[in-house]
């Protein structure tokens, strides 16, 4: 499964990815805003930092304007994927996007048809947000497991990109769903490490080594 970060933070992008863990990045308007920063110079950055995949998205509701800007993002590197709502409109943008090759991310994804619009439309990755699916008394991950279903039911290229990842759980299970993708902001990642048998193995470790009287160089 690729690792996604979500998240502007430049400086949080490049500690991560010293640690191998990241395949991409996704931004989103809330993400920008919260970064202070201008969204065409943070996207550019960000592209630098990483080879894989990163989400820019398009905040125009209608097609046109929605193609107008993504004349404007897709021009920032070769590895940005214009993000899109699913709408209608934001389903004719994917089609005519993908079909010029450029990669798309179907984004607000809350629903097992929706996604299979967005696979239908040629997307490159759709987004369910199973964090906010939670949150109004529906079951995330089994939106997953049903996108899954249908997609391998169809052979659909689309990538499931999990979304809205609020803890480690939501990892594992969209791990063992089968999900492509997840994207999570970079503390539920480094929450991903951490296991107290661990910490205590290191600190037994330790106390030992310390009582050899011995350094290592």
């Amino acid at each position: 499964m690729k690792f996604f970060v979500d998240t502007a933070d430049t400086a949080e992008i490049r500690d991560l990815a010293e640690s191998g863990l990241v395949d991409g990045v996704t931004t989103n308007p809330s993400l920008i805003h919260k970064a202070g920063r201008n969204f065409l110079e943070v996207v550019k950055e960000i592209c630098a930092i990483t080879d894989g995949p990163v989400s820019a998205e398009v905040v125009a509701l209608d097609h046109e304007g929605m193609m107008r800007e993504a004349e404007v993002v897709r021009k920032i590197a070769d590895n940005v994927a214009v993000k899109v709502p699913l709408t209608i409109d934001g389903l004719k943008t994917c089609k005519a996007l993908t079909g010029d090759g450029t990669m798309v991310n179907v984004t607000l994804c809350f629903s097992a048809n929706q996604a299979l619009l967005a696979a239908k439309a040629g997307a490159t990755f759709v987004s369910p947000f199973v964090g906010r699916h939670d949150d109004v008394g529906f079951d995330g991950m089994q939106l997953i497991a049903d996108i899954r279903q249908i997609y391998d039911n169809y052979d659909f290229d689309t990538e499931i990109l999990v979304a809205s990842v609020r803890h480690p759980i939501h990892v594992y299970e969209a791990a063992r769903i089968g999900a492509d993708v997840m994207t999570a902001p970079p503390a539920v990642i480094r929450q991903l490490v951490k296991h107290p048998l661990t910490d205590k193995g290191i600190e037994g470790f330790l106390a030992d080594w310390a009582k050899t009287g011995q350094t290592i160089g």
